[in-house]
Protein backbone atom coordinates (compact mmCIF):
# COMPACT_ATOMS: atom_id res chain seq x y z
CA UNK A 1 0.00 0.00 0.00
CA UNK A 2 1.04 3.47 -1.07
CA UNK A 3 0.25 6.71 1.03
CA UNK A 4 -1.34 8.11 -2.05
CA UNK A 5 -4.25 5.04 -1.35
CA UNK A 6 -4.76 6.39 1.75
CA UNK A 7 -6.67 9.86 0.32
CA UNK A 8 -3.97 12.38 1.42
CA UNK A 9 -3.44 15.58 -0.54
CA UNK A 10 -0.32 15.79 -3.20
CA UNK A 11 0.91 18.58 -1.01
CA UNK A 12 0.91 15.77 1.77
CA UNK A 13 2.19 13.30 -0.66
CA UNK A 14 5.23 15.42 -1.83
CA UNK A 15 6.48 16.31 1.22
CA UNK A 16 6.64 12.77 2.83
CA UNK A 17 8.29 11.39 -0.38
CA UNK A 18 10.94 14.26 -0.21
CA UNK A 19 11.20 12.54 3.37
CA UNK A 20 11.79 9.07 1.84
CA UNK A 21 8.56 8.01 2.67
CA UNK A 22 6.39 6.02 0.12
CA UNK A 23 4.75 3.34 2.19
CA UNK A 24 2.43 3.72 5.46
CA UNK A 25 3.36 1.61 8.47
CA UNK A 26 0.82 -0.19 10.38
CA UNK A 27 -0.59 2.75 12.51
CA UNK A 28 -0.38 4.42 9.99
CA UNK A 29 -2.63 2.80 7.78
CA UNK A 30 -5.23 1.90 9.97
CA UNK A 31 -4.95 5.91 11.91
CA UNK A 32 -4.92 7.78 8.70
CA UNK A 33 -8.20 7.35 7.20
CA UNK A 34 -9.96 6.81 10.97
CA UNK A 35 -8.26 10.38 11.55
CA UNK A 36 -9.56 11.96 8.40
CA UNK A 37 -12.85 10.52 9.14
CA UNK A 38 -13.14 13.37 11.64
CA UNK A 39 -14.51 11.25 14.37
CA UNK A 40 -12.04 10.32 17.81
CA UNK A 41 -9.50 8.06 18.08
CA UNK A 42 -7.42 6.26 20.82
CA UNK A 43 -4.18 4.36 19.64
CA UNK A 44 -2.08 2.07 20.77
CA UNK A 45 1.61 2.70 19.14
CA UNK A 46 5.17 2.03 20.59
CA UNK A 47 7.47 4.50 19.82
CA UNK A 48 9.36 4.20 16.52
CA UNK A 49 6.56 3.16 14.71
CA UNK A 50 5.56 6.53 12.40
CA UNK A 51 2.39 7.23 14.56
CA UNK A 52 3.81 11.02 14.95
CA UNK A 53 2.84 10.83 10.63
CA UNK A 54 -0.07 8.98 11.92
CA UNK A 55 -1.83 12.01 13.28
CA UNK A 56 0.23 15.06 11.62
CA UNK A 57 -0.31 14.03 8.10
CA UNK A 58 -4.21 13.74 8.50
CA UNK A 59 -4.55 16.80 11.13
CA UNK A 60 -2.51 18.86 8.08
CA UNK A 61 -5.44 17.68 5.56
CA UNK A 62 -8.24 18.33 7.70
CA UNK A 63 -7.23 21.73 8.68
CA UNK A 64 -6.76 22.76 5.23
CA UNK A 65 -9.79 21.38 3.60
CA UNK A 66 -11.37 22.96 6.34
CA UNK A 67 -10.15 26.59 5.84
CA UNK A 68 -12.52 28.65 8.51
CA UNK A 69 -11.09 30.32 11.38
CA UNK A 70 -7.52 31.71 9.54
CA UNK A 71 -4.75 32.60 11.99
CA UNK A 72 -6.85 31.07 15.08
CA UNK A 73 -5.55 28.27 17.00
CA UNK A 74 -7.42 25.29 15.13
CA UNK A 75 -5.11 21.84 16.37
CA UNK A 76 -3.32 21.77 20.10
CA UNK A 77 -0.75 18.69 19.97
CA UNK A 78 0.04 18.16 23.90
CA UNK A 79 3.42 15.69 24.48
CA UNK A 80 5.30 15.49 27.94
CA UNK A 81 8.64 16.88 27.19
CA UNK A 82 10.47 19.54 25.14
CA UNK A 83 12.06 17.31 23.16
CA UNK A 84 9.00 15.08 22.01
CA UNK A 85 7.73 18.72 21.49
CA UNK A 86 10.61 20.11 19.15
CA UNK A 87 10.41 16.45 17.53
CA UNK A 88 6.51 16.75 16.40
CA UNK A 89 7.06 20.45 15.54
CA UNK A 90 9.48 19.44 12.89
CA UNK A 91 7.28 16.45 11.40
CA UNK A 92 4.52 19.65 11.30
CA UNK A 93 6.88 21.92 9.45
CA UNK A 94 8.36 19.26 6.96
CA UNK A 95 5.39 17.74 6.09
CA UNK A 96 3.07 20.75 5.78
CA UNK A 97 5.68 22.95 4.00
CA UNK A 98 3.77 22.62 1.09
CA UNK A 99 0.87 24.04 2.83
CA UNK A 100 -0.47 27.81 4.17
CA UNK A 101 -0.36 26.62 7.78
CA UNK A 102 1.87 28.07 10.08
CA UNK A 103 2.74 26.11 13.68
CA UNK A 104 4.61 27.13 16.29
CA UNK A 105 6.44 25.16 19.35
CA UNK A 106 5.71 26.02 23.33
CA UNK A 107 7.84 24.50 25.95
CA UNK A 108 9.52 25.35 28.74
CA UNK A 109 12.79 26.37 29.86
CA UNK A 110 12.99 28.93 27.70
CA UNK A 111 12.29 32.86 27.40
CA UNK A 112 8.74 33.11 27.24
CA UNK A 113 8.64 36.09 25.13
CA UNK A 114 9.54 34.63 21.57
CA UNK A 115 6.66 32.28 21.86
CA UNK A 116 4.55 35.31 22.88
CA UNK A 117 5.04 37.00 19.89
CA UNK A 118 4.80 33.84 17.71
CA UNK A 119 1.08 33.60 19.00
CA UNK A 120 0.57 37.49 18.00
CA UNK A 121 1.56 36.78 14.74
CA UNK A 122 -1.36 34.24 14.47
CA UNK A 123 -0.54 30.62 14.23
CA UNK A 124 -3.10 27.36 13.34
CA UNK A 125 -1.33 24.91 15.02
CA UNK A 126 0.46 24.71 18.42
CA UNK A 127 2.80 21.59 19.80
CA UNK A 128 3.15 22.31 23.49
CA UNK A 129 3.97 21.23 26.88
CA UNK A 130 1.06 21.26 29.51
CA UNK A 131 2.84 23.54 31.79
CA UNK A 132 3.79 26.22 29.82
CA UNK A 133 0.79 26.10 27.66
CA UNK A 134 -1.25 26.68 30.92
CA UNK A 135 0.97 30.23 31.49
CA UNK A 136 0.87 31.41 28.44
CA UNK A 137 -3.33 30.88 29.23
CA UNK A 138 -3.19 32.99 32.39
CA UNK A 139 -1.13 35.86 30.89
CA UNK A 140 -4.27 35.48 28.11
CA UNK A 141 -1.34 35.38 25.54
CA UNK A 142 -3.19 32.65 23.95
CA UNK A 143 -6.80 31.74 22.94
CA UNK A 144 -8.35 28.20 22.92
CA UNK A 145 -11.56 28.47 21.81
CA UNK A 146 -11.06 28.02 18.31
CA UNK A 147 -9.98 24.38 18.62
CA UNK A 148 -10.74 21.94 16.47
CA UNK A 149 -8.50 19.14 16.96
CA UNK A 150 -6.86 17.91 20.12
CA UNK A 151 -3.90 15.26 20.10
CA UNK A 152 -2.69 13.80 23.44
CA UNK A 153 0.77 12.08 22.47
CA UNK A 154 2.58 9.72 24.91
CA UNK A 155 -0.62 9.93 27.35
CA UNK A 156 0.72 7.41 29.34
CA UNK A 157 4.18 9.30 29.41
CA UNK A 158 2.13 12.48 30.38
CA UNK A 159 0.44 10.26 32.94
CA UNK A 160 4.04 9.31 34.59
CA UNK A 161 5.34 12.60 34.82
CA UNK A 162 2.13 13.66 37.34
CA UNK A 163 0.16 16.29 34.35
CA UNK A 164 -3.45 14.79 34.60
CA UNK A 165 -4.02 17.97 36.21
CA UNK A 166 -2.96 20.22 34.38
CA UNK A 167 -4.45 17.75 31.39
CA UNK A 168 -7.59 18.32 33.28
CA UNK A 169 -7.38 22.23 33.12
CA UNK A 170 -6.82 22.33 29.35
CA UNK A 171 -9.81 20.08 28.05
CA UNK A 172 -12.07 22.59 30.33
CA UNK A 173 -10.58 25.77 28.39
CA UNK A 174 -10.96 23.84 25.23
CA UNK A 175 -14.54 24.21 23.00
CA UNK A 176 -16.85 21.06 23.73
CA UNK A 177 -16.82 20.28 19.99
CA UNK A 178 -13.90 18.86 18.78
CA UNK A 179 -11.57 16.04 17.48
CA UNK A 180 -10.00 14.33 19.95
CA UNK A 181 -7.31 11.80 18.70
CA UNK A 182 -4.85 10.18 21.98
CA UNK A 183 -1.77 8.16 21.34
CA UNK A 184 -0.36 5.77 24.14
CA UNK A 185 2.48 2.95 24.19
CA UNK A 186 0.09 1.42 26.33
CA UNK A 187 -3.77 0.64 27.45
CA UNK A 188 -3.19 0.83 31.34
CA UNK A 189 -6.40 1.71 33.55
CA UNK A 190 -5.12 4.90 34.18
CA UNK A 191 -5.15 5.62 30.62
CA UNK A 192 -8.50 3.91 29.60
CA UNK A 193 -10.23 6.45 32.66
CA UNK A 194 -8.24 9.12 30.89
CA UNK A 195 -10.00 8.67 27.28
CA UNK A 196 -13.18 7.97 29.01
CA UNK A 197 -13.41 11.46 30.26
CA UNK A 198 -13.22 12.54 27.01
CA UNK A 199 -12.97 10.48 23.79
CA UNK A 200 -16.66 10.69 22.25
CA UNK A 201 -17.40 6.93 20.77
CA UNK A 202 -13.82 6.46 19.94
CA UNK A 203 -12.20 3.70 17.43
CA UNK A 204 -9.62 2.12 18.90
CA UNK A 205 -6.80 0.54 17.36
CA UNK A 206 -3.26 -1.24 17.86
CA UNK A 207 -0.47 -1.50 15.60
CA UNK A 208 1.33 -3.72 17.92
CA UNK A 209 0.80 -5.87 20.92
CA UNK A 210 1.40 -4.04 24.49
CA UNK A 211 5.59 -3.51 25.33
CA UNK A 212 6.54 -5.67 22.52
CA UNK A 213 9.81 -4.51 21.39
CA UNK A 214 10.42 -4.08 17.49
CA UNK A 215 11.11 -7.18 16.33
CA UNK A 216 14.17 -5.83 14.58
CA UNK A 217 15.70 -4.80 17.58
CA UNK A 218 18.45 -7.34 18.54
CA UNK A 219 18.32 -7.67 22.12
CA UNK A 220 21.90 -8.38 23.92
CA UNK A 221 22.91 -8.41 28.03
CA UNK A 222 26.17 -8.67 29.11
CA UNK A 223 27.27 -9.65 32.47
CA UNK A 224 29.35 -7.34 34.23
CA UNK A 225 30.69 -5.96 37.47
CA UNK A 226 29.21 -2.45 38.39
CA UNK A 227 32.54 -0.74 38.84
CA UNK A 228 33.83 -2.06 35.50
CA UNK A 229 30.89 -0.46 33.26
CA UNK A 230 32.32 2.53 32.08
CA UNK A 231 35.40 0.62 31.33
CA UNK A 232 33.34 -2.40 29.18
CA UNK A 233 31.07 0.65 27.39
CA UNK A 234 34.62 2.28 26.40
CA UNK A 235 35.78 -0.63 25.29
CA UNK A 236 32.56 -2.05 23.33
CA UNK A 237 32.27 1.46 21.25
CA UNK A 238 35.56 1.69 20.35
CA UNK A 239 36.72 -1.84 19.66
CA UNK A 240 33.52 -2.26 17.29
CA UNK A 241 34.04 1.30 15.89
CA UNK A 242 30.28 2.50 16.69
CA UNK A 243 29.88 6.14 15.39
CA UNK A 244 26.58 6.58 16.82
CA UNK A 245 25.14 5.14 20.39
CA UNK A 246 22.45 6.30 22.71
CA UNK A 247 23.38 5.54 26.31
CA UNK A 248 20.71 5.44 29.03
CA UNK A 249 21.79 6.02 32.93
CA UNK A 250 19.46 5.44 35.83
CA UNK A 251 20.40 9.51 37.07
CA UNK A 252 21.30 12.84 35.77
CA UNK A 253 24.62 12.65 37.64
CA UNK A 254 25.43 9.22 36.32
CA UNK A 255 24.54 10.41 32.94
CA UNK A 256 27.31 13.42 33.09
CA UNK A 257 29.52 10.67 34.79
CA UNK A 258 29.78 8.72 31.88
CA UNK A 259 29.29 11.39 29.25
CA UNK A 260 32.92 12.90 30.85
CA UNK A 261 34.58 9.69 30.89
CA UNK A 262 33.91 9.00 27.85
CA UNK A 263 35.39 11.94 26.21
CA UNK A 264 38.45 11.38 28.50
CA UNK A 265 38.78 8.42 26.69
CA UNK A 266 38.56 10.04 23.68
CA UNK A 267 35.09 9.23 22.61
CA UNK A 268 32.95 11.95 22.11
CA UNK A 269 30.01 12.23 24.41
CA UNK A 270 27.63 14.80 25.64
CA UNK A 271 24.87 14.29 28.89
CA UNK A 272 21.05 15.10 28.46
CA UNK A 273 18.92 15.18 31.29
CA UNK A 274 16.09 17.77 33.16
CA UNK A 275 19.18 19.69 34.92
CA UNK A 276 20.54 20.65 31.40
CA UNK A 277 19.17 23.87 30.18
CA UNK A 278 17.09 23.65 26.82
CA UNK A 279 20.04 25.34 24.69
CA UNK A 280 22.63 22.57 26.31
CA UNK A 281 20.11 19.70 25.77
CA UNK A 282 18.79 20.74 21.68
CA UNK A 283 22.43 21.83 21.27
CA UNK A 284 23.69 18.24 22.51
CA UNK A 285 20.67 16.06 20.19
CA UNK A 286 21.75 18.22 17.29
CA UNK A 287 25.39 17.04 17.44
CA UNK A 288 24.28 13.81 18.09
CA UNK A 289 22.38 13.71 15.13
CA UNK A 290 24.84 15.44 13.09
CA UNK A 291 27.79 13.01 13.96
CA UNK A 292 29.79 15.62 15.88
CA UNK A 293 29.51 13.55 18.66
CA UNK A 294 29.45 9.65 18.47
CA UNK A 295 27.83 9.05 22.18
CA UNK A 296 24.38 10.45 23.90
CA UNK A 297 23.94 9.83 27.12
CA UNK A 298 20.42 10.23 28.65
CA UNK A 299 18.25 9.66 31.39
CA UNK A 300 14.46 8.55 30.50
CA UNK A 301 13.33 11.84 30.34
CA UNK A 302 15.06 11.12 26.21
CA UNK A 303 13.28 7.82 26.19
CA UNK A 304 9.86 9.27 24.33
CA UNK A 305 10.36 11.24 21.77
CA UNK A 306 13.99 11.29 20.07
CA UNK A 307 13.58 10.89 17.01
CA UNK A 308 16.86 9.18 15.01
CA UNK A 309 16.65 8.10 11.67
CA UNK A 310 18.74 4.81 11.64
CA UNK A 311 19.78 4.60 15.18
CA UNK A 312 22.23 1.68 15.48
CA UNK A 313 22.85 1.19 18.99
CA UNK A 314 21.03 1.45 22.52
CA UNK A 315 23.10 0.76 25.24
CA UNK A 316 21.60 0.41 28.91
CA UNK A 317 23.93 1.21 31.15
CA UNK A 318 21.97 0.69 34.10
CA UNK A 319 18.38 -1.20 33.78
CA UNK A 320 15.32 0.53 34.34
CA UNK A 321 13.64 0.84 37.24
CA UNK A 322 10.27 0.02 35.55
CA UNK A 323 10.39 -2.88 33.17
CA UNK A 324 8.20 -0.50 30.70
CA UNK A 325 10.85 2.16 30.51
CA UNK A 326 12.92 -0.88 29.01
CA UNK A 327 10.77 -1.08 26.18
CA UNK A 328 10.78 2.64 25.42
CA UNK A 329 14.48 2.70 25.68
CA UNK A 330 15.52 -0.07 23.14
CA UNK A 331 12.62 1.42 20.97
CA UNK A 332 15.05 4.01 19.99
CA UNK A 333 16.60 2.28 17.52
CA UNK A 334 15.06 -0.79 15.15
CA UNK A 335 12.87 2.02 13.77
CA UNK A 336 10.76 2.35 10.79
CA UNK A 337 12.43 -0.83 9.36
CA UNK A 338 15.69 -0.54 9.93
CA UNK A 339 17.52 -3.32 12.41
CA UNK A 340 19.26 -2.29 15.52
CA UNK A 341 20.54 -3.54 19.09
CA UNK A 342 19.45 -2.93 22.68
CA UNK A 343 22.56 -3.75 24.84
CA UNK A 344 22.48 -3.84 28.58
CA UNK A 345 24.93 -4.17 30.73
CA UNK A 346 23.76 -5.70 33.86
CA UNK A 347 25.43 -6.19 37.13
CA UNK A 348 24.25 -9.13 39.85
CA UNK A 349 22.87 -6.03 41.64
CA UNK A 350 20.30 -5.96 38.52
CA UNK A 351 19.35 -9.56 38.01
CA UNK A 352 15.91 -8.77 40.04
CA UNK A 353 15.13 -5.74 37.50
CA UNK A 354 16.41 -8.27 34.53
CA UNK A 355 14.16 -10.56 35.70
CA UNK A 356 10.95 -8.16 35.62
CA UNK A 357 11.70 -6.96 32.19
CA UNK A 358 12.07 -10.51 30.96
CA UNK A 359 9.04 -11.19 32.97
CA UNK A 360 7.05 -8.17 30.78
CA UNK A 361 8.73 -9.11 27.44
CA UNK A 362 7.35 -13.03 28.47
CA UNK A 363 10.97 -14.35 27.13
CA UNK A 364 15.01 -14.44 27.93
CA UNK A 365 17.23 -11.97 26.47
CA UNK A 366 20.23 -13.64 25.66
CA UNK A 367 23.40 -12.98 27.14
CA UNK A 368 27.24 -13.15 26.48
CA UNK A 369 30.33 -12.63 28.71
CA UNK A 370 32.87 -10.38 27.26
CA UNK A 371 36.42 -12.07 27.76
CA UNK A 372 38.16 -10.17 30.21
CA UNK A 373 35.02 -8.83 31.96
CA UNK A 374 33.81 -11.68 33.61
CA UNK A 375 31.79 -11.08 36.43
CA UNK A 376 33.17 -11.57 39.91
CA UNK A 377 31.11 -14.69 41.26
CA UNK A 378 32.57 -13.03 44.98
CA UNK A 379 30.35 -10.04 44.93
CA UNK A 380 27.23 -10.03 46.49
CA UNK A 381 23.99 -8.32 45.40
CA UNK A 382 23.50 -4.66 46.52
CA UNK A 383 20.10 -2.64 47.07
CA UNK A 384 19.76 0.14 44.09
CA UNK A 385 19.08 3.26 45.52
CA UNK A 386 15.44 4.29 43.71
CA UNK A 387 15.55 0.70 42.57
CA UNK A 388 14.21 -1.95 44.13
CA UNK A 389 10.96 -0.88 45.71
CA UNK A 390 8.23 -2.44 48.15
CA UNK A 391 6.99 -5.01 45.24
CA UNK A 392 10.23 -6.03 43.64
CA UNK A 393 11.15 -3.56 40.99
CA UNK A 394 6.81 -2.41 40.01
CA UNK A 395 5.57 0.30 40.89
CA UNK A 396 3.06 -0.01 44.00
CA UNK A 397 0.71 1.66 41.99
CA UNK A 398 1.06 4.32 38.95
CA UNK A 399 1.54 7.78 39.17
CA UNK A 400 -1.47 8.64 36.95
CA UNK A 401 -3.63 6.37 39.25
CA UNK A 402 -2.22 8.49 41.85
CA UNK A 403 -2.90 11.63 40.38
CA UNK A 404 -6.43 10.78 39.44
CA UNK A 405 -7.40 10.53 42.80
CA UNK A 406 -5.89 13.54 43.94
CA UNK A 407 -3.24 12.27 45.71
CA UNK A 408 -0.16 13.43 43.01
CA UNK A 409 1.77 16.61 42.15
CA UNK A 410 -0.09 20.27 42.64
CA UNK A 411 0.51 22.38 40.19
CA UNK A 412 0.11 25.15 41.87
CA UNK A 413 2.91 23.82 44.35
CA UNK A 414 6.46 24.93 43.50
CA UNK A 415 8.23 22.16 45.48
CA UNK A 416 6.02 19.36 42.98
CA UNK A 417 5.18 21.11 39.85
CA UNK A 418 7.21 19.06 36.78
CA UNK A 419 8.26 22.18 35.55
CA UNK A 420 11.94 21.31 33.72
CA UNK A 421 9.30 20.14 31.11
Amino acid sequence: MSFKELGLLNELLKAAEEEGYTSPTPIQKLAIPLVLEGGDLMAGAQTGTGKTAGFTLPLLQRLIQNSKNQNKVRALILTPTRELAAQVGENVSTYGKYLPLKSTVIFGGVNINPQINALRKGVEIIIATPGRLLDLISQKALDLSSVEILVLDEADRMLDMGFIHDIRKILAILPQKRQNLLFSATFSPEIKQLAASFLKSPKTIEAARHNTPAELVKQLVYPVDNHRKKELLSFLISSNNWKQVLVFARTKHGSNRIAEQLNKEGITAAAIHGNKSQSARTKALLDFKTGAIRVLVATDIAARGLDIDQLPHVINFELPNVPEDYVHRIGRTGRAGNEGEAISLVCIDEHKLLQDIERLLKKKIASATVPGYEPDPSIEAQPIPNGQNRRGGHRSFSRGQQLFHGKGADRNNPKERKRPF
